[in-house]
């Protein structure tokens, strides 16, 4: 097949997904175009099956905004028409799924019809799609696609609640490549971190407000009153100098390390003992889950789709949203007891393998292949 990838080039849950799911397809013998404003963060290898499109956008002074739905949409077109690609998927509802129905509709007037998948990554329908000046947009647009999935159950009933949904949303859950994610042999790190043995708790994110990231300092806070911890705070974002700012006032900053964005997460996971995900919504948790293939047990908050990957008293805890008590009261209670941890590990590892990606490819190339099918029958 070749397939046409639209996605936000960055660092966030559905930029990864989206380039990941892309390398994989393109290593199975597809022939996979992306099509976005800069090279997705982890497109960082060369394959014959791997092609990069630039969206630009005009600078034009009359624009106050840059037009960038539409300049995306003119990019769909060309690349539909000289690459000749099969099918579309695009990755977050605001403005792809829009853009691809605009470049569906006038690739119809060159004879072309090109089925469009789109996929719902969480924020897309929980925050952003919510809001009345896109709601009708986002409603309009996913009736529209020729296939929806959702990447959790969670989220597929918040977007049958929220909005007036008639076409049928599919659920296909993220996904790990456990040749990439997997416990590496990183002692040397681990000792430089902490050389006294110290347990370390890692937390991963954007640092938006949503994922709560001054409650994974108050909750290593009360965790280092009872078990001498260092903490790793990896990504960057709007929220991170408040944090840096909690450390000094809770008197733990010397025992947080602020990494910024990291590339080969991977070996970070790989010397950490927990994973702290307090989140205030997640659509399913990709960040977890990379922590998971690392043998990193997570204590969670139980909100959105974390339930459905997080196995509370097995690969760690939920808690409710805010309870910071009850999440540092769980991160010690994995960590006080040596056996209890390695048991929690092999769990968290147990359970990530259900979420392989040599699992989860077939059912997106099936899904593409049935989609297909269904539009050939569409257009006869």
């Amino acid at each position: 097949m070749k397939i046409g990838i639209v996605c936000y080039p960055t660092f966030g849950g559905s930029g990864v997904v989206a380039t990941e799911l892309g390398k994989a397809l393109a290593d199975h013998g597809h022939q996979v175009h992306f099509v976005t404003y800069n090279q997705p963060a982890r497109l960082d290898f060369f394959s014959e099956n791997l092609f990069y499109h630039e969206v630009a956008v005009s600078k034009y002074p009359l624009f106050e905004y840059p037009p960038y739905e539409l300049a995306l949409a003119s990019r769909l077109v060309d690349v539909v028409r000289f690459e000749k690609l099969d099918i579309l998927h695009v990755h977050y509802a605001i403005p792809h799924a829009s853009a691809a129905f605009m470049a569906k509709q006038i690739l119809m007037t060159y004879g072309i019809y090109i089925p469009v998948v789109t996929t719902l990554h969480g924020t897309d329908i929980t925050l952003v799609g919510k809001d009345r000046t896109y709601s009708p947009v986002v409603t309009f647009s996913i009736n529209k696609s020729d296939g929806v999935t959702a990447v959790s159950e969670h989220l597929k009933k918040d977007t049958f609640e929220f909005f007036e949904i008639e076409n049928e949303i599919r659920v296909i859950p993220n996904f790990i490549d456990l040749t990439r994610f997997s416990l590496k042999a990183k002692d040397h790190f681990k000792k430089a971190i902490a050389p006294s043995g110290e347990k370390i708790l890692i937390h991963t994110s954007n640092f938006r407000k949503v994922k709560r990231t001054t409650d994974v300092i108050r909750i290593f806070a009360k965790v280092t009153e009872k078990i001498p911890s260092k903490l790793l705070m990896v990504g960057d974002g709007g929220e991170r100098s408040e944090c840096e700012q909690l450390a000094r006032d809770l008197g733990v900053n010397d025992n947080v390390r602020f990494l910024g964005k990291q590339d080969a997460i991977e070996e970070i996971l790989s010397v950490a003992d927990l994973f702290l995900m307090p989140s205030q919504s997640e659509s399913f948790g990709l960040a977890a889950l990379e922590a998971m293939a690392c043998k990193v047990p997570v204590v969670s908050s139980n909100a959105g789709g974390l339930p459905e990957l997080n196995v509370d008293g097995v690969t760690g805890f939920l808690r409710e949203i805010g309870d910071i008590d009850g999440m540092a009261e769980s991160a010690v209670y994995i960590l006080e007891d040596c056996e209890r941890l390695n048991t929690f590990k092999e769990n968290a590892l147990a359970r990530a393998k259900e979420f392989d990606l040599s699992i989860i490819l077939p059912v997106y190339e099936n899904y593409y292949a049935e989609v297909i099918e269904k539009s050939r029958t569409h257009v006869l």
